[in-house]
């Protein structure tokens, strides 16, 4: 049988092991007190600025990176609006990319079917901000059915459309708002 004082000795030297042990860790670092400020607000600033402790509750927004509404995008609002004619079966803004449902139009007697997948690689309004990928599905009498990738002229048609009608948005939202911080060309450019 342990006896109470054993018992009570064994507490202490476990208590003074973890204490060396976490001293070793270096979880407990000695501090001069005329170094830390007596307010409680401005050391936790500190240890904030210094990328230190945690908040649980944290009331303060956080910012990775700066983000836009899908609304404010041109080039998203002009492939939303040029793509209304088909279903959407994926729509993700974060991710930049939108994807048709297979569609084939009101033609109901063909087996064939179009999906339409369009990659934003850029906000900016460029030809190499966006990648369009078309697919296409055949498929016969036992519902047997065989997916290609297009090569054609039609994605690149729909990429120019697309481009041609949010530069167009963008222009018109530059006449309707002149007070906005818009980039001029020549600042881009630092002519100005």
């Amino acid at each position: 049988m342990i006896s109470l004082k054993s018992s009570i000795n064994y507490k202490i030297l476990l208590l003074f092991l973890s204490f060396f042990y976490l001293q070793s860790c270096g979880l407990y670092r000695a501090t001069d007190a005329r170094e830390v400020s007596p307010n409680a607000k401005d050391r936790v600033q500190k240890n904030v600025q210094e990328g230190r402790g945690f908040r649980v509750f944290d009331s303060r927004k956080k910012s990775s990176g700066e983000f836009e509404f899908a609304s404010s995008n041109p080039l998203w609002r002009a492939t939303i609006d040029l793509l209304d004619f088909a279903p959407f079966s994926n729509v993700d803004y974060s991710g930049g990319i939108i994807i048709t449902d297979w569609y084939n139009g009101d033609n109901v007697e063909t087996n064939e079917f179009l999906k339409i997948t369009v990659r934003f690689l850029s906000n900016e309004i460029r030809a190499d901000g966006l990648d369009i990928i078309i697919h296409k599905k055949i498929c016969n009498e036992v519902n047997r059915c065989k997916i290609l990738k297009l090569d054609s002229t039609l994605s690149n048609d729909i990429k120019l459309a697309i481009l041609k009608d949010a530069s167009l948005m963008k222009e018109n939202e530059i006449k309707d708002n002149p007070e906005s911080d818009f980039k001029s060309l020549e600042t881009i450019l630092g002519t100005n």
